[in-house]
């Protein structure tokens, strides 16, 4: 767990952008501007930062850090996957100063961010480019993988396996013990009492599966 002292590029001018600027500003980080590759913002400014310019730009910011600002996480992915074809760029890892993360019980990632009022217990281990939004809980032993995206006021239980590229709804409660594989999708408020199978969307309470996500 690092705590940056080098200007941020946010990568994505979205809501959640906005977000991670209130966020850095929260930690005293400058933000040095934002990477878009949507035409529709380009050279849009937000507070005192600008977009700089598309995500393979990013060279041109190489004594800064990045964050990858976008909610879906496979597109999240994508863009990781895009900005290191040109290089290796640095990923900030940011913490707002409003959580509960203590550095000797929890392993994160970088590139993650760990918003205000979230709660992350013992032994819990976050991959890279995770998002724990606002007000969720993590409990004891619990992995949560790469990329994934937990939305807010989410109750994750101990020994629970979140897999990379997963999403979980606002406001889901996941019971103690299971796996959520790899780029499935919890929908909002639902109640999981069971395993969930590889990119498969579940629902309700108790949540069951609705359809597959194809690639």
């Amino acid at each position: 767990m690092t705590v940056s002292h080098k200007d941020l590029i946010i990568v994505g001018l979205s809501g959640f952008g906005k977000e991670i600027y209130w966020l850095a500003s929260r930690l005293g980080i400058t933000v040095r501007g934002f990477l878009d590759d949507n035409p529709a913002v380009a050279g849009e400014k937000f507070c005192s930062a600008s977009v700089l310019g598309g995500v393979k730009q990013w060279q041109e910011y190489s004594d800064c850090e990045f964050v990858i600002a976008i909610g879906n996480p496979r597109v999240r992915k994508k863009v990781h996957e895009t900005m290191c074809i040109f290089g290796d760029p640095s990923f900030a890892t940011l913490i707002d100063p409003g959580a509960v993360v203590m550095p000797e019980y929890v392993s994160i990632g970088p590139g993650s961010v760990i918003c205000a009022g979230t709660i992350c217990t013992v032994e819990v281990e976050i991959g890279a480019h995770v998002i724990l939004n606002l007000n969720c809980t993590v409990g004891h032993e619990t992995c949560i993988e790469d990329f994934a995206t937990i939305a807010p006021m989410v109750a994750i239980s101990g020994n629970v396996r979140i897999g990379q590229c997963a999403e979980v709804g606002t406001g889901a409660s996941i019971r103690q013990g299971l796996t959520i594989n790899g780029g499935a999708m919890i929908g909002m408020g639902s109640v999981l009492t069971k395993n969930v199978s590889e990119n498969t969307v579940v629902f309700g309470s108790p949540a069951r599966p609705i359809k597959l996500i194809e690639e």
